[in-house]
């Protein structure tokens, strides 16, 4: 006969590693890159929008950036200031 084969609640777990802290140049890398990403794919949806529907104006390709732009700026403001984030709740840290 085989050996029984242990379940996996009865295997422990390594212990999880812990996340090294991001450097700040690493941090505002992304957040830059972040804003090019939506900004340069806002320009890209103007730029479609204007040549197939508003016969090759300059305004959507101008308010699709913005968006692009604003979304970057809300997902920055967003890591930045966890007050900010509909249904977070900040609790202080245990002084003992």
């Amino acid at each position: 006969m085989s050996a029984p084969v242990p379940s996996s609640s009865t295997i422990p777990s390594p212990p999880a590693p812990l996340a090294a802290p991001i450097p700040s140049e690493d941090q505002i890398a992304r957040k830059v890159a972040d804003l090019l990403v939506n900004a340069g794919l806002g320009f890209g949806v103007g730029v479609v929008a204007s040549v197939l529907l508003f016969r090759r104006r300059g305004w959507p390709v101008a308010l699709s950036t913005g968006f692009g732009a604003g979304v970057a700026y809300s997902n920055c403001n967003y890591s930045l200031n966890p007050y900010v984030l509909p249904g977070t709740k900040v609790l202080p840290a245990n002084r003992s």
